[in-house]
């Protein structure tokens, strides 16, 4: 691995730094936030997406046939960490840049490409994600989602959950199945859906942390043109391999590893304010001191975990069921750091955002509360260490 950067990708990333100072609004960060209405906020976030796309930065390293800038991967990471450590908006269309994007443009048809991959880099089209089930979630080959070929349509029936920002998409990508006598990895599809299509209904679930971020999602007699199917038909799990590598894959946890280390500077400075008995605080105590330090080792490590992913694709690799080991890695990392940082809260652990008394507004608690899904989004521990076992480490099922 080579952990430096040429004259020419430290030039870039000054181009980017100085193009984020100048189009984040002023006063971001400190006295100006996102909207705290949750539909403002993500409206927001798209709006910030399409001011990345006028300015150059959308698709960075997508082909340049189809809207993209044609740069390197390593330009697309400096980007990636650069718009992390400013603390830009996530964006909302992430389904449709990090995962239906880099799926069609490995399995899609041609026509596939030019129609969707333009409007998901400008922002016009927003995507979803229909995989799991209510009985279908760590295993997800047990879906029963059914499509059934009428003509020159399917017509879909079934119900998806966990389906993140369906209630602002455009469109769905979703496994269904289409032969339910194969066996159950063999007998699967996926689809492109329009979420206009009359017989669907998007119910918002409400989170432990307050938020509405996924739905479940309802399909009654949807009618999908057989030209949406990805790939041929039956062949869905190998396409869905292809987007589940990339959800789990460096270029997120690269942006993640920046978030989480920013949260853990501020709960280190925090500590330091907080009183702890007499004449001390938080971080005089050795026991949480050791905590945080280990804190800042595993993140460290996540960092160096991405940049030998993304080496191993400089050199031309695919990414492979290594990526199982990213998700999995950075997932108990990040429960690990909100959980200690509720230790150094202490008794202000229990009060919300809001509160003149809570340190840092509340900004642990959340991540803390947020923090509980991330072993089960993306596939569960259970699922990662099982990939790891027989992929990587070559042991028996």
């Amino acid at each position: 691995m080579d952990f430096s950067y040429s004259p020419e990708e430290e030039a870039f990333r000054s181009e980017v730094r100085a193009w984020i100072a100048a189009n984040l609004p002023d006063g971001w960060g400190r006295v100006v936030h996102e909207p705290e209405d949750e539909d403002a906020r993500y409206m927001f976030r798209l709006d910030w997406e399409k001011k990345l796309y006028a300015g150059g930065w959308a698709g960075l390293s997508w082909p340049k046939e189809y809207g993209g800038q044609g740069a390197t991967l390593v330009q697309q990471a400096i980007l990636a960490e650069e718009l992390a450590r400013a603390e830009a908006p996530e964006g909302l269309n992430i389904i449709g840049r990090n995962l239906t994007a880099p799926t069609l443009i490995h399995h899609g048809s041609e026509a596939q490409r030019r129609r969707f991959l333009p409007p998901i880099l400008s922002g016009e089209e927003v995507w979803c994600q229909g995989f799991s089930e209510p009985n279908a979630g760590s295993d997800l080959a047990s879906i029963r989602t059914t499509a059934i070929r009428d003509g020159d349509h399917f017509v879909i029936n079934g119900q998806k959950t966990w389906t993140s920002f369906a209630q602002y998409a455009q469109w769905c990508f979703m496994l269904v199945r289409t032969d339910p006598a194969a066996p159950k990895h063999k007998g699967i599809s996926f689809l492109l859906v329009d979420m206009a299509s009359p017989g669907i209904t998007i119910r918002p679930l409400r989170q432990i942390s307050g938020e509405s971020e996924f739905n479940e999602t309802f399909f009654d007699d949807v009618r999908v043109p057989v030209a949406n199917l990805v790939g041929g038909l039956n062949e869905g799990w190998k396409i869905a391999m292809t987007t589940l590598t990339y959800e789990r894959g460096p270029e997120d946890a690269l942006a993640r590893q920046i978030r989480f280390k920013r949260d853990l500077m501020r709960l280190i400075q925090t500590a330091r304010t907080l009183p702890r008995g007499r004449g001390k605080t938080a971080i005089d105590d050795p026991v949480l001191r050791q905590k945080l330090a280990s804190s800042v080792i595993e993140i460290e490590l996540m960092r160096l975990n991405c940049l030998r992913s993304f080496s191993k694709q400089l050199q031309g690799k695919p990414l492979g069921p290594e990526s199982s080991f990213q998700k999995l890695y950075w997932s108990h990392t990040a429960q690990r750091m909100y959980e200690t940082a509720l230790e150094t809260l202490g008794p202000t652990a229990v009060l919300a955002a809001g509160d003149p008394l809570v340190p840092g507004d509340g900004q642990f608690q959340t991540g803390f509360l947020q923090s509980r899904a991330f072993t089960i989004y993306s596939g569960t521990s259970e699922i990662q260490r099982n990939i790891i076992a027989e992929r990587v480490l070559g042991m028996p099922r």
